[in-house]
């Protein structure tokens, strides 16, 4: 069957993680994804570390299998071929900061006039409304301004940021879902839409309840560590053979279960941790016994003991333990072909749908190496692709 956004055609106008995220979950259901780049060097995630034989690993993981086109959009001349080349799109995204794109003549209310059935998906740091529209924003930003880093973290260490792209991953897929959404209503009405993602919106939506829970009791949430502050024991755990691992007893049933695979079902009878509530007021106590429990036997061991008894937990995996585990391996893990790369693996589509072909993952584009192709396509006449093509440094 074929994939669902099959013939829908995108470009993409954004550089670095959050709006090539969301290119890429399009892409990997079925749709052609145009990324429009500086001929000078081209998206400066080109330059990110770590690389291989100069080819960024984090680009590449996000742009495999987009057709390149270089566009100095500084100038009108390459501004008037992008407009024409959004006039062929179904969804155009961007990721300026708000009003670059109206002061070229590309806003939202320009574009619509002449293509209503465009759905332009927007991602910036703040939003395209509010006091902070005109602040620059990028990830970091976005995780301290949410609230995110002050909740990562020990009681008695700074607030931490990820050392990845957490807000920007978040906020791109926010864009393809918001995007997927619009779709669905054109479908229903003909009329596009503007879909507005500030960077900080999705993730201070997954840190809702330290909203809430301060608004309603005044109670500032803190930082807990491996424990959630909800429910108890949960956290990471080292075994007797350095190995680590995971478990969550987020509700009583499984709380129960870890109590008689610990050999230690007296303690739903102890009033200390006999419920959540009771268990949290004794975290501390609760912790110890599940630590020197799992400190006892080497990690697969424990974990082999706590699937028997159906208990939620988890190896830590590194990047090698994900590769060689055969789930991972059946289900998640795509190749990545033809790239300096060498035999590489990506992570593939975020969901699974029924009867839906799955994309493949086949080089990586240069700057540029579409330009003639799809300026071709487009209509310019010869003399304007060779100028444009040339133009790529």
């Amino acid at each position: 069957m074929a994939q669902p956004l099959s013939g829908v055609r995108v470009v993409e106008l954004g550089s670095m993680y959050a709006a090539p995220t969301a290119g890429r979950m399009l892409r990997d259901f079925g749709a052609e994804v145009i990324k429009i780049e500086d001929p000078n060097g081209g998206d400066f995630a080109r330059q990110w570390q770590p690389q291989h034989e100069g080819l960024s690993i984090g680009f590449s993981r996000l742009n495999s299998g987009k057709r390149s086109v270089a566009l100095d959009m500084r100038d009108e001349g390459g501004r008037e071929v992008a407009r024409r080349l959004i006039g062929t799109a179904d969804v155009l995204i961007e990721n300026f900061r708000p009003g670059r794109m109206e002061a070229w003549g590309m806003g939202w209310a320009d574009l619509s006039k002449t293509q209503p059935g465009l759905v332009m998906a927007r991602v910036s740091g703040f939003g395209q409304s509010g006091p902070y529209s005109g602040r620059p924003g990028f990830g970091t930003v976005a995780e301290t301004a949410s609230g995110y880093a002050f909740l990562n973290g020990w009681p008695d260490t700074p607030p931490t940021a990820p050392p990845f792209g957490f807000a920007d991953s978040i906020a791109g897929i926010s864009a393809a879902f918001g995007t997927a959404m619009a779709l669905f209503r054109r479908e229903r009405t003909g009329i596009g839409a503007e879909v507005d993602i500030a960077l900080y919106e999705p993730l201070m939506f997954i840190l809702g309840d330290a909203v809430l829970n301060y608004t309603a009791t005044g109670t500032i949430m803190q930082r807990h560590g491996n424990a959630s502050g909800a429910a108890s024991p949960r956290g990471i755990y080292e075994a007797a053979d350095g190995g680590w691992l995971s478990i969550a007893a987020s509700n009583q049933r499984i709380a129960l279960r870890l109590f008689d695979a610990m050999g230690r079902s007296e303690l739903a009878q102890d009033a200390r941790f006999a419920t959540n509530e009771a268990r949290m007021a004794n975290n501390d106590a609760m912790q110890a016994i599940v630590i020197d429990w799992v400190k006892q036997r080497p990690r697969d061991e424990t974990l082999a003991i706590l699937d028997t008894f159906e208990v939620v937990a988890a190896a830590v995996n590194d990047s090698s333990d994900v590769v060689a585990d055969p789930h991972f391996s059946e289900r998640t893990l795509m190749d990545l072909a033809n790239t300096v790369l060498g035999p590489a693996l990506v992570p593939g589509p975020i969901l699974h749908m029924d009867e839906c072909e799955r994309p493949t993952y086949d080089g990586v584009p240069t700057v540029g190496e579409h330009t003639r192709e799809v300026l071709t396509e487009l209509g310019l006449d010869a003399g304007a692709v060779d100028s444009l093509a040339g133009a790529v440094a």
